[in-house]
């Protein structure tokens, strides 16, 4: 059964191994807003595009306060990899054991071809200075996503 966060519940917390071989912790970004992007794959289109664009915004995101994470089951070689080959400046967190997945409810039944299956929901959640939800976007579309999530951002 998947979790249901609401806006003002408290972020859940989180501990993950992140690109350039360093462990991160939500309450590293205490004192500052953070968007914790969750996508289904490494240099996919829709998961290349999202992370291109994110990592072009990160001036004006920093301006507003605000880190950035995406997370994804990849494993952080393959987070490193990707961050390499698109220039990547976005912190990139890998959770095989989708432990954090499912405390934000976003490792959830997919269905493709008819076929079910287990995967990861494409979901944004803003967390606020003091660690509580302050928006969130499910089923996300990556066009004028990242867009959206920086106003949020400027707006908080």
């Amino acid at each position: 059964m998947t979790k249901s966060l609401d806006i003002n519940s408290p972020a859940p917390s989180f501990t993950l191994p992140a690109d350039g071989d360093r462990m991160v912790l939500l309450k590293d970004y205490a004192g500052q807003k953070l968007v914790v992007y969750f996508y289904p794959k490494d240099n996919t289109p829709g998961c290349t595009t999202e992370a291109i664009e994110f990592s072009a915004q990160m001036k004006a995101f920093s301006a507003a306060n605000t880190s950035i994470v995406g997370v994804s089951a990849d494993s952080v070689k393959k987070h490193d990899n990707f961050k390499a080959k698109h220039d990547l400046s976005v912190t990139l967190l890998s959770d095989p054991e989708h432990a954090m997945l499912e405390d934000y409810g976003v490792w959830v039944e997919k269905s493709m071809y008819g076929r079910q299956y287990m995967g990861i929901e494409r979901a944004t959640f803003l967390i606020d200075e003091k660690g509580k939800i302050i928006q969130i976007w499910r089923k996300v579309k990556v066009k004028g996503h990242v867009d959206a999530v920086l106003a949020a951002a400027q707006e908080s």
